[in-house]
């Protein structure tokens, strides 16, 4: 199975599965856009995800070069991590509470 294949069956997992509101039956009630705000908040988990794999990779193989230096390899790793869960839980919070 392709890397898009299950890129994409996650996205739509998360969609269904994150939104009562989408089969609510209320009136005034836009189902497309709760859809779009769950995928919204969806693509931003899963980016946050490729980012902080990328991150774990990058930092294990520096320290792995160079161990003398790992304190220091593993806490810019850290702050970086930091900094993508921080841009990663407005991206969500914007897809979530943003103007719709």
């Amino acid at each position: 199975m392709s890397k898009f294949v299950k890129l994409f069956s996650l996205v739509v997992i998360v969609a269904l599965t994150s939104t009562s509101d989408l089969f609510a039956q209320e009136a005034g009630s836009n189902g497309l856009a709760v859809m779009g705000k769950a995928i919204g908040a969806g693509l931003a988990v899963i980016g946050a995800g490729i980012g902080l794999g990328s991150i774990g990779k990058g930092v294990t193989e520096s320290m792995a070069r160079q161990p003398e230096i790992a304190g220091s390899i593993q806490t810019g790793g850290l702050i970086i991590a930091a900094m993508l869960e921080g841009a990663a839980l407005i991206a969500i919070i914007l897809a979530v509470f943003g103007a719709a």
